[in-house]
């Protein structure tokens, strides 16, 4: 039940924080931190659960909760929350009250509406991390998408319309691909055993093959990769970052590309696990030029919104590359990238809204010498940009190291065309710190530092990217256990996840 909890609380809150707006613009504020928090409070205890003999869920299961919703359907409400799961909620929560407090002085007009749609945005996500009826996530996928289509829309900046457009239409789109993907699967499963249903554990006995699992199995993929985004569907990202609010942005970057990661290593490579395995090679090269392309334009960019949101494109093709391993050590890379790139990328795109807040400009060539103005903002800033870059002794680095470590056992040929990528990487951001940080001031101006809001806020982010790289191992050791639930298993070839090295 505690389960349906964390979808109830924050979804209320939205509804709370709707009418509540009209009567005092803080109290939304108010409301949605105290939604959050409660989640925080409510999900923490669990990762000490154990797993009871009798667990709905076979597997390595912390809770779980089944209830009917359509019945006549094989609909259900199953939620189920493992080690993998667990990281990545309590990775949307807490970045979901940082953007409350980003956004606590920026948005000024509808607040109330702003805050139901950045908590039913949240409350979307964290049941796409919980729902194992497909149909259940399909829905929690629509509704995490809906409201950032209005966030954008409504708080973004000049071409917030055209923006919020494009991100509908891609991410619908693909959406829509999906769900042709998951009716066909439950319609393939109904005829094999003459049950219609949705349930996770059910699907996974299909395992659909020949060139129906295939184009089955390209509606998932497909989805996920336009969400991640990949090369070359991910043409939305750099304007709808561009144009979003800075909460916006942050939850775009740290919450909403992570589900299309954990999509991928949850549902598109168990489910169809002898298809993945063929289009593994392509969906490797694929991260491989995401990691070339996005660094590529993001050297080239002068907006400095834009150099970050291209840079997610190259890193996230780090995760791309992992997750088709197929290898124990890589995945857990893909773990600890997705939760490290969520803070350091979340942490970079506040810094680049408190510059444009301050200057009202992303333009490079507008800022320089900013540490003298405002030495607390530069120093956060800059300290972030070389943890996206992959400092050594950040979270970032390990995970891709990790990554590249267990691709290397797989594919040493790409394992080395990633790390290549790792150059341009470290020249824009380089670039980007010289030019926006360091020089001299392109006219005279005061600017406000870093408030205490702000510091407490970038010193928290800071300690979790600095905890990650210097002691993975406890965040390592609560996604084992969800790991081996993704073991995928071939009933056909008996094939099973590589775990050398571990």
């Amino acid at each position: 039940m505690i389960l349906l909890w964390l979808l109830v609380i924050p979804l209320a809150g939205g509804l709370l924080a709707w009418p509540a707006g009209k009567l005092n613009p803080t109290l939304p504020r108010v409301i949605s931190l105290a939604a959050l928090v409660l989640d925080l409070i409510l999900i923490l205890p669990l990762l000490h659960n154990v797993t009871p003999a009798n667990l709905i869920a076979p597997g390595h299961w912390l809770v779980g909760f089944d209830a009917p919703w359509i019945p006549s359907f094989g609909i259900s409400l199953r939620l189920d929350l493992d080690g993998l799961s667990w990281l990545l909620i309590v990775l949307t929560l807490a970045i979901g009250v940082f953007s409350v407090v980003v956004s606590w002085k920026e948005i000024q007009d509808d607040v109330g509406f702003f805050h139901a749609n950045l908590l039913w945005s949240l409350a979307g996500s964290i049941g796409v991390f919980l729902a194992l009826d497909l149909f259940l996530f399909f829905f929690f996928w629509e509704v995490m998408l809906v409201p950032m289509y209005f966030i954008i829309a409504i708080w973004g900046h000049e071409n917030r319309r055209r923006a919020a457009l494009k991100f509908f239409l891609f991410t619908q789109g693909s959406g829509l691909l999906m769900l042709l993907s998951i009716l066909a699967l439950a319609f393939l499963h109904d005829q094999q055993t003459g049950k219609l249903t949705f349930d996770y554990f059910a699907l996974l006995t299909s395992q659909p093959g020949g060139t129906f699992g295939y184009l089955v199995m390209l509606g998932f993929f497909i989805a996920f990769l336009v969400k991640l985004p990949s090369f070359p569907v991910h043409t939305w990202l750099p304007e709808t970052h561009t144009e979003a609010p800075t909460a916006g942005s942050v939850i775009l970057a740290s919450i909403l590309l992570k589900t299309a990661g954990y999509g991928l290593l949850r549902f598109a490579v168990p489910l169809f696990v002898a298809a993945s395995r063929d289009i593994a090679p392509i969906a490797m090269w694929l991260g491989v030029v995401s990691i070339f392309y996005g660094a590529i334009l993001a050297y080239g960019q002068s907006d400095l919104k834009k150099l970050v949101a291209y840079s997610s494109i190259s890193h996230m093709g780090f995760v791309l590359v992992g997750i088709y391993t197929f290898n124990y050590i890589a995945w857990q890379g893909v773990v600890i990238l997705m939760i490290a790139h969520g803070i350091s990328t979340g942490a970079l795109f506040i810094t680049v809204g408190s510059i444009q807040k301050r200057l009202h400009t992303r333009d490079l060539g507008r800022m320089g010498g900013l540490w003298t103005d405002v030495p607390r903002l530069s120093s956060f800033g800059a300290f972030f940009v070389l943890a996206s870059m992959g400092l050594p002794g950040l979270g970032n680095f390990v995970g891709e190291f990790l990554i590249l470590r267990g691709t290397y056992e797989v594919a040493p040929l790409i394992a080395i065309f990633a790390a290549i990528g790792l150059i341009p990487a470290a020249l824009y951001s380089l670039i980007a710190i010289q030019r926006a940080f360091h020089g001299n001031a392109a006219e005279p101006r005061t600017l406000p530092d870093f408030g205490a809001r702000e510091t407490i806020m970038m010193i928290a982010l800071g300690a979790a990217i600095i905890w990650l790289g210097v002691y993975p191992q406890p965040v390592l050791k609560i996604a084992a256990p969800g790991l081996g639930n993704l073991v995928p298993i071939d009933t056909t070839a008996g094939l099973t996840l590589t775990r050398s090295g571990t």
